[in-house]
């Protein structure tokens, strides 16, 4: 990553994931929407409804500021996920069901693909008017609003990297995107990765989509066992 990359607008760094992740949306029809993913039991057409309730919730904590003192930033935010309880993967699992019910539900994938599509452009023009200091609160913590917006491009990043896998032919992640990911993942981890992978395979094993191979884990020494640094 350049120093370029780190110092790019949270702003930016969204639209550009968020751009190129609705380009791959956009290129799914009807029959491929039930291809399956990286994430384990969901289609494409799950996980691009999944996609679409992280982008309502930007919605929201993007028109609802608040005075309290942030407690989490852009890698802080993912250190919940290694400290889940019973009750949070119970809560997890509960999710995983609820996306796979509801995108279901709709009769044709281009119903769900119209309506991330335009959630997706209200979130981005939100963005766009928002002061990138302003503590705003979500899912239980309170970020910085470009903090915030970093969190959803490595998510949205993420789940491009998973949409691809069975879909040959899809438009890939945005360089900043995955840029993004890796920052996050360095400062979750302590230090630049020290073996020498790829943003897309960097991001694939430290999410637990890649399995450690025996001479990645011998490179990453004492710091393979933190392995997946994120779900």
């Amino acid at each position: 990553m350049t120093g370029a990359d780190h110092l790019t607008h949270p702003g930016e760094v969204l639209r550009a994931a968020y751009g190129a992740f609705a380009a791959a949306v956009r290129e799914i029809d009807d029959e491929r929407s039930w291809a399956p993913t990286g994430c384990t039991g969901w289609a494409a057409r799950d996980l691009v409804f999944h996609c679409l309730t992280d982008v309502q919730r930007a919605l929201n904590a993007l028109h609802m500021p608040t005075d309290a003192e942030p407690d989490r930033d852009a890698v802080t935010y993912w250190a919940d996920w290694r400290q889940q309880d019973a009750a949070g993967k119970e809560r997890a699992a509960q999710g995983r069901r609820f996306a796979r019910t509801v995108a279901g539900m709709f009769l044709c994938v281009g119903q769900l693909r119209e309506l991330y599509l335009e959630t997706v452009a209200a979130a981005l023009h939100a963005a766009d008017h928002v002061d990138p200091r302003q503590p705003v609160a979500t899912q239980g913590h309170v970020l910085r609003t470009g903090d915030l917006l970093r969190t959803l491009a490595v998510e949205a990043t993420i789940h491009h990297l998973d949409l691809g896998v069975s879909l040959a032919g899809l438009p890939g992640p945005s360089p900043e995107g995955l840029a993004e990911v890796r920052r996050t993942l360095d400062g979750l981890l302590g230090r630049p990765a020290p073996v020498p992978w790829d943003d897309a395979h960097y991001a694939r094993a430290a999410t637990g989509r890649t399995a450690l191979t025996p001479a990645e884990r011998a490179a990453l020494g004492p710091d393979a066992p933190r392995f997946p640094l994120l779900g």
